[in-house]
Parts: C-alpha cells; sequence; structure tokens
C-alpha cells in the first residue's frame, strides 16, 4: 500500500455537517390588541398553531460541511443567526428540520457564558476544565499557563480574588485561557477576541493556529474583520439565517464589507 494511503490528509476528514439546517425559536406571549383588524387576522393565521406563541426563524437551510485543520469565521449582522448556528452545532438547540452531525465532542466558548461569580478565579479554572473533560492531573499540569495566558495577574494576584471583583473582560480574558489549555475536536469561540488589548488578541489568535495544527476544527464569530483575516482560512457569511456566502476569508470579507458598505 502507497503512504499516502496510510497516511490519509487530515484535513479531508469532516467535523461538522449541517445538512439543510433549521432552528426556530418559540417566543411565549406575542401580544397584539383585542379588538384590532390585525389582530383577528393574526388568530385566524395562527389557528393549529400553539397559543400566544410567536416563532422566529433563525437559521434558514444551512448546509455546509467544515474539516479538521481548518479555522472558520462566522460573519453576518446582527441578528443573522451566527451564535444560533453555534449553539446548534453544540447540541444546545433543537433543529426544526435537518441534521448537525459531529465527529467528536464540540465545545462551546462564549463572553457571555457564566462564571462562578462567588468563586476565586483559582476554582473557576479547576470547575472551568474538569466541565471540559480535564482530569485534575492536567488541571494542575496546565493551571500556570491558564493564569499567564489570562494576564489577569499582571496588575495584582486577582485570581485568588472572587471572579465578581473582575471586570468583564477580565472574566471573558480568562474563560478563553481555559478554553484554549485543551485540545478540541471543535471549539467554538463566540467574540472571545473582541475582549481585551492587542497583546492578548494576538496570544488568542496564534492559540487558535495551534489548535488548528492538533487537527481540530476552530469556528470564530467576530465583527472584528481583521481578527477573522488574521485568524481564519474559511468563513461562512449569513444574513437573515441564510447562508449566503463560503469561501476562502479574503474573498467573502470583500464581498460582506460591500454589502455593509464598510
Amino acid at each position: 500500500m502507497a503512504d499516502e494511503d496510510k497516511n490519509p490528509d487530515k484535513t479531508h476528514i469532516p467535523t461538522v455537517i449541517a445538512d439543510d439546517l433549521h432552528i426556530v425559536y418559540r417566543v411565549n406571549g406575542a401580544k397584539t390588541g383585542k379588538g384590532s383588524a390585525t389582530s383577528a387576522l393574526s388568530r385566524i393565521l395562527r389557528r393549529g398553531e400553539e397559543r400566544g406563541v410567536r416563532k422566529v426563524h433563525a437559521v434558514r437551510g444551512v448546509s455546509f460541511t467544515s474539516y479538521r485543520g481548518e479555522a472558520i469565521g462566522l460573519i453576518g449582522s446582527n441578528g443573522s443567526g451566527k451564535s444560533t448556528l453555534l449553539r446548534a452545532i453544540a447540541g444546545l438547540l433543537p433543529a426544526e428540520k435537518g441534521k448537525v452531525y459531529t465527529d467528536g465532542q464540540p465545545s462551546l466558548l462564549g463572553v457571555n457564558a457564566a462564571l462562578m461569580n462567588d468563586l476565586t478565579g483559582e476554582r473557576n479554572v479547576i470547575l472551568g476544565g474538569l466541565a471540559m473533560g480535564m482530569t485534575r492531573e492536567q488541571i494542575r499540569d496546565r493551571y500556570q499557563d491558564i493564569v499567564d495566558f489570562s494576564g489577569i495577574n499582571e496588575k495584582g494576584d486577582f485570581i485568588t480574588l472572587p471572579m465578581r471583583t473582575y471586570s468583564s473582560g477580565m472574566a471573558a480574558r480568562l474563560r478563553f485561557s481555559i478554553a484554549a489549555a485543551k485540545d478540541h475536536d471543535v471549539l467554538m469561540i463566540d467574540e472571545a477576541l473582541a475582549t481585551g488589548d492587542r497583546k492578548f488578541q494576538k496570544r488568542s489568535e496564534a492559540r487558535i493556529r495551534e489548535l488548528r495544527k492538533e487537527a481540530g476544527t476552530v469556528f470564530l464569530v467576530s465583527h472584528n474583520n481583521k481578527s477573522i483575516r488574521d485568524t481564519c482560512d474559511r468563513v461562512l457569511w449569513l444574513e437573515r439565517g441564510e447562508l449566503r456566502m463560503d469561501g476562502p476569508t479574503d474573498e467573502v470579507i470583500k464581498e460582506y464589507e460591500k454589502f455593509t458598505g464598510k
């Protein structure tokens, strides 16, 4: 057997397949004026549906395949479905229609994800590491690297203080540092690089490149086109829940910037 058959190209191994994916939110308490003609029409149109429930079609027929070793940027206007798509890939939202297939365990890192505010940064590193599947021994081995990477101790011993004393930027940097300490099959980052100074962003971008080399796949949601250009080799552009373009970073961002006028 030829050597190339013994060692298949890892970049052609799929990690995520989205097949005609639709995600619908149901919002309770939709209200219209009782006696208006508009409300009467709405009641007629809603017959057979859940009473008082409004549907929001957040992702509409999205299909794509990601591969090992890729870093994929997600761009689009506010409310275009980027974060919803990540939550669906992570298994946190059910598909209304279509399917999501993943190879390995997807990990979603969001800037707004809750940390244990009454616990110290040190305890959060331990609990966060355990939640991400690291052993206690792995956490001990990587603990100092996590703290140093986050930079939160550069102006004092903040790691021993409760998380409620941290700024939002400090908390986001520590969260990213915990997640980045582990090798991931699929790591999804929602706006993490928008926090912190340029020094931390550079460290984050370098770590994402390392994760790619370790045969994982990274998805990055960001409104910072420079971060996307510096980090990702491919971009998915979503608008109104639909996949408008999927291709090389420079090509997609160029079209997106024409669309937004920026």
